[in-house]
């Protein structure tokens, strides 16, 4: 191509899926003009870095320009991006597909088509039909957290009208979340070598610890906390739970940390119960 021409739209356009991630439909493309799909991205948007940064943000200009490369509207190129969830969320994103449903996935076309909802690790159920989500190998790992499974829902639906909506309650649920994947130690002090598996959510949701230790799973971090398919519903059921008890549990939380770990958690939660008040007093403000 040579330089300042701008790039010529695409003569062929591949209709996408619903609910289509946008490298994905982007990769569907490449492969049908037998280029590489970073290839195909950069045709479109010269100065694109990646596929992933594709998905997760682009700017109206960009959104224009793609539209206009495979004859489409830019309100269908943003839908298919990351570009809505708020940044606090991102955090959930998953790098790669972690679940898929059986009722909405497209099947086994070549090259796979990826939905955004395989990448959402907030979610246990299909946001386009509401079936249960399967795990992305296909096994059936049924969730030993069942009884939870309305707080669950619960929790799914509190974390994303936050992420896909920025609707938020008292505070933020995944902030909530992070919290409840940070370690504590419980009473009395188990043998050294099980403390890994104590996790704050464990005060909440008690079967998890044993679930844990019987499966040898390391639970993720805050930084990332994204858990399996089928421990994911604890996780959930556990923020929906303190969002509707409210700040009270995050002080009573605090009662199962030590050491740094207490003054972490503590000193987040008091962020987030200060923000919280602040936040009400200025929608009563606004109502005087």
């Amino acid at each position: 191509m040579m330089e300042n021409t701008p790039p010529r739209r695409l003569p062929v356009r591949l209709p996408p899926v619903a609910d289509e991630l946008l490298s994905s439909w982007i990769g569907r493309h490449a492969t049908f003009y037998a280029v590489p799909p970073l290839v195909m991205l950069r045709h479109c948007l010269p100065e694109a870095s990646s596929l992933r940064a594709a998905d997760l943000h682009l700017s109206s200009d960009q959104e224009i320009r793609l539209a206009s490369m495979f004859s489409t509207d830019p309100a269908v190129v943003r839908q298919m991006t990351f570009g809505n969830v708020v940044q606090s969320s991102h955090r959930l994103l998953a790098a790669r597909p972690t679940q898929y449903c059986t009722n909405c996935s497209p099947g086994h076309t070549k090259p796979a088509t990826i939905l955004r909802s395989q990448l959402l690790g907030w979610r246990i159920t299909c946001p386009l039909c509401g079936h249960q989500l399967w795990h992305a190998d296909g096994r059936e790992l049924p969730s030993p957290f069942q009884q939870y499974r309305g707080s669950a829902l619960r929790g799914e639906k509190l974390l994303d009208d936050e992420a896909e909506r920025g609707i938020g309650t008292w505070t933020s649920p995944t902030d909530i979340a992070r919290l409840l994947l940070m370690r504590r130690i419980p009473r009395p002090i188990p043998s050294e070598h099980d403390l890994w598996r104590f996790r704050v959510l464990g005060a909440i949701v008690p079967d998890l610890d044993h679930v844990v230790a019987a499966e040898h799973e390391n639970l993720p971090t805050p930084a990332k906390p994204i858990l399996p398919l089928h421990l994911r519903p604890a996780l959930l059921a556990g923020v929906a739970i303190v969002e509707r008890a409210g700040p009270e549990m995050l002080r009573m939380l605090r009662g199962h940390m030590t050491g740094d770990n207490r003054a972490r958690f503590g000193d987040s939660a008091e962020n987030m119960i200060a923000q919280a008040r602040r936040s009400r007093a200025s929608s009563q403000m606004q109502l005087i």
